[in-house]
């Protein structure tokens, strides 16, 4: 049986998880409503938020469910899996060992490990936080498994791993790599004298008071645990993820925990009880590839570029998400219980609540939660004009291309194509030169019947994109039927 959640005990769970905050200012208000409409629209189950300003916590809210089987509402108590955020731990470890002299982050890892490859042996330590190494991954992206004749045989995949060509020079290029994160960890400990968990345990949590957050999977019992989600094929139910993080890549993943316990780590990560100021500026310092372009990922952090209010990030497994602005005094945690849920495309919005001038650069988003809500209340006809007046309205920017795509592909995924079609309709009036707009608003005319319209699309996608083969594809299935 595939769970749904059904929609009258969603709203039961999330006015539940709003009866303790009647006193919530007007800001807080808008962003706890921003909030349960993404939640609904994106249909993630439970989530947490928090927010931080100048080392104080401005915000705490829970939302939702941690467990769609036995109906219990997400509490501060409530962990959840972190997934890939687990690697700005790993980042801060490598930076606390730089400080006690123990780690160079320009040194070859070769100079620290033994055993590796020839052509391993020169990719420096920051080539391996920033996943710039070039070398081959342990994980199958394809297929989810560790490489390998034995897909859960963790000996054999590093095995199997380091008879595998590299894929580029070190410094060449990006390229996401659970390879780079093992190596990581056993550096960590040989030169911290630990397992990797020990140092993490020691070192970052105790010192931050994260009592309850530890590392596991589904493996492990973990007290408080909300459950994990993915979305069924077509957004119809539920599916229950079964986490797997192996041992020897915990510093890649595996951490659970909870928002007030991040925002701790968080705050004493930025008060120097974890990193002296220095480093933690080191920490998220931009790096950049051989050539001197940026890479999209500092020492453990993705990089967040932009012009102005720049943010350091950690992502994970689409589920949660924190995001710093350093310039600005200003974290937004987010973690919810939905994989492919992405709350890390919230974050701005409820920042933009704090800082005005990032709203008004960053408000896309929000625009959007509000033309939705416009939509549904008044139809779809004339969205060009409903977002022309909220944005007047409350001096916003536009939705960005990937706002309007995700919102019409939520759509098609619910059965409504004439919806999709005028939500892709605006996002090309909005970008006429994506060519990825109008590959998708040919996808809500061909679900809408409209076979000619959906043709005059592909073929301009295909002008602005020779390389699309996806509508070259179309084009060719529409011209055979």
């Amino acid at each position: 049986m595939k769970p749904r959640l059904p929609s009258v005990l969603f709203a039961l769970a999330l006015a539940a998880a709003s009866a303790s905050h009647v006193q919530a200012s007007p800001a807080e208000h808008d962003i706890a409503a921003f909030v349960r409409s993404e939640m609904r629209e994106r249909q993630i189950p439970g989530l947490q938020l928090t927010v931080i300003q100048r080392g104080k916590v401005m915000l705490k809210r829970n939302f939702g469910l941690a467990s769609l089987q036995y109906q219990v509402p997400v509490t501060d108590a409530s962990l959840f899996s972190i997934n890939s955020a687990t690697k700005a731990f790993a980042g801060v470890a490598v930076l606390q060992l730089v400080q006690q002299g123990k780690i160079d982050l320009a040194a070859p890892i070769g100079q620290y490990l033994t055993g590796l490859p020839v052509a391993w042996q020169t990719v420096t330590v920051t080539q391996l936080l920033n996943h710039t190494s070039g070398l081959p991954d342990v994980l199958d992206q394809r297929s989810g498994k560790l490489v390998g004749p034995q897909p859960d045989a963790a000996d054999a995949a590093w095995t199997a791993v380091q008879a595998l060509p590299v894929e580029a020079a070190p410094g060449q290029r990006f390229r996401y790599n659970q390879t780079n994160y093992v190596l990581l960890a056993q550096l960590i400990e040989r030169q911290g004298g630990q397992p990797f968990t020990t140092f993490v345990q020691r070192g970052q949590f105790d010192v931050a008071g994260m009592r309850h957050s530890g590392f596991g999977d589904a493996k492990d019992v973990v007290v408080g645990k909300a459950s994990s989600y993915v979305l069924d094929r077509g957004g119809n139910g539920y599916r229950n993820v079964i986490e797997d993080f192996p041992v020897f890549m915990r510093a890649g993943a595996g951490i659970n925990s909870n928002a007030g316990e991040l925002a701790n780590w968080l705050i004493a990560l930025q008060s120097g009880r974890l990193l002296a100021p220095a480093s933690v500026a080191r920490l998220w310092q931009p790096t950049s590839l051989n050539d001197g372009k940026p890479a999209p990922w500092a020492l453990g952090w993705p990089s967040i570029g932009r012009d102005g209010h720049r943010a350091v990030a950690g992502i994970g497994g689409a589920r949660s998400a924190f995001y710093v602005y350093p310039d600005d005094g200003l974290t937004v945690i987010i973690l919810s219980n939905l994989a492919g849920g992405q709350p890390e495309q919230l974050i701005d919005t409820v920042a933009g609540f704090y800082l005005p001038a990032l709203r008004q650069q960053r408000g896309g988003a929000y625009a959007a939660h509000l033309l939705r809500n416009k939509a549904a209340s008044t139809g779809f006809n004339g969205l060009d004009n409903k977002l022309a007046a909220i944005r007047r309205q409350h001096g916003l920017s536009a939705p960005t291309e990937d706002d309007l795509n995700a919102w019409g592909y939520r759509l098609l995924g619910r059965q409504q194509p004439k919806q999709a079609v005028a939500v892709f309709e605006l996002g090309v009036q909005l970008y006429p030169q994506g060519a990825n707009g109008h590959d998708s608003l040919a996808e809500a005319y061909e679900a809408d019947g409209a076979k000619a319209q959906a043709v005059t699309h592909y073929r301009r996608s295909l002008e602005l994109d020779p390389g699309n083969t996806h509508a070259v594809a179309r084009l060719r299935a529409l011209a055979s039927d």
